[in-house]
């Protein structure tokens, strides 16, 4: 014999279900009209590049010192 629950835990798990349908809708809705409204933003124009800079080799340079006599 299998034990049923009352009728008001049964009616109250309904609302439960229903609520959290809708938030899920509701959640749903928002994500695609951001998805919508970043879609339809015009672009910036700016565009970006990366370089890398190699860096040239120098001369060594001549360096004269003069030490006095002792």
């Amino acid at each position: 014999m299998t034990r049923r629950l009352p009728r008001r835990r049964r009616r109250l798990f309904g609302v439960w279900a229903l609520r959290a349908a809708g938030l899920l809708i509701v959640l749903a809705i928002g994500i695609a009209l951001g998805q919508a409204l970043d879609d339809s933003s015009p672009t910036s124009g700016t565009n970006t590049s990366i370089r890398t800079l190699v860096p040239g080799t120098l001369s060594p340079e001549t360096v004269t010192v003069t030490a006095p006599a002792p």
